[in-house]
């Protein structure tokens, strides 16, 4: 299979799981604002807690490959890009697999009032997801795909000439997968305004969700702007103006999306902990996360192989 391909695979897979990871985050975030929320045990509302902190991650990482693909890249296609997102979705994994066991174990904790019930569930959940995420394929590969590793080998130092089409198609793709991170944390704003367990936070977590809502809102707005751009100025047209636009919009949409992210971590861990000190501390920890894999992390490896021509 051609580079461009693969990696348009390898994004449209990323796709696919931060899929399945919105309804747990969005789950993981709206669960602390129900009514039944306060009567469950302590540990459950940490583990609870613990769970959003993996989702978080899960998240994060699957946003990884779109800034890397822009700042290190230029949008163009290479097999390090191919090599970076494949290893960014197979760590991804690990802590979706552990925070899809969490959600068992509290949804069931939450139904029975086991708690070894809650923890055996929770337990095969993640199991099970491990078993097919990792046992499975690593299991197979001593098999089959020998061949098909060795060309993908061969092609890790190639940079594709990618042509336009391709890259706005792309540049789309990463829209898109950012997107349902951002649209479940939204969901989840909205939806706790109007619980009574909201009216009951200190007026510095009200403040901060309200700043978070403006900043994942913008972010939504700037991520679905570069469609309707292209088809109203140019009619659909492929144009490097299209792609330019397109991915300066895509690309700053993180910067709010991450605030608006580390903000609610804040207004959830604080209420879970019943600590300010605790919520900020994970909020920080968040920002700094997400800072690290959107920016930090590929501008320095555009630097150096900038140093390196």
């Amino acid at each position: 299979m051609e580079l461009s391909k693969k990696v348009k695979t390898a994004l449209d897979e990323t796709r696919i799981l931060i899929l399945g990871a919105q309804v747990l985050l969005g789950f993981g975030f709206r669960g602390v604002f129900s009514e039944t929320f306060a009567g469950l045990p302590a540990h459950v509302r940490y583990m609870d807690g613990v769970g959003l902190g993996l989702l978080v991650c899960t998240v994060a990482l699957l946003i990884a490959p779109g800034p890397y693909h822009r700042i290190v890249e230029g949008g163009q296609d290479s097999g390090r890009l191919h090599a970076y997102t494949t290893a960014i979705a197979d760590l991804a994994l690990l802590p979706f697999a552990l925070a899809l066991g969490i959600g068992l174990f509290v949804g069931t904790e939450g139904i029975f009032a086991d708690n070894a019930l809650a923890l055996r569930a929770g337990a095969a959940g993640a199991g099970l997801a491990l078993a097919l995420w990792y046992g499975l394929p690593q299991l197979r590969r001593r098999f089959v795909g020998e061949r098909e590793r060795m060309i993908t080998r061969s092609q890790r130092s190639e940079r594709a000439d990618t042509p336009l089409p391709a890259k706005i198609e792309q540049l789309l793709t990463e829209a898109r997968v950012i997107l349902p991170g951002a649209q479940a944390l939204f969901g989840f704003q909205l939806a706790i305004v109007l619980t009574q367990a909201f009216e009951q936070l200190p007026r510095t977590s009200m403040v901060v969700h309200a700043a978070s809502l403006f900043l994942v809102a913008l972010a939504v707005v700037m991520l679905m702007a570069p469609a309707p751009y292209h088809r109203i100025v140019y009619a659909g047209e492929d144009t490097e103006d299209v792609y330019r636009i397109g991915s300066a919009l895509v690309t700053a949409a993180t910067v709010p999306l991450g605030l608006g992210l580390a903000g609610d971590v804040y207004v959830v861990i604080a209420k879970i902990s019943g600590s300010a000190a605790v919520g900020s501390a994970a909020g920080a920890s968040v920002f700094v996360v997400v800072s690290a894999l959107w920016y930090l992390y590929p501008l320095t490896v555009a630097r150096t192989r900038g140093q390196r021509r």
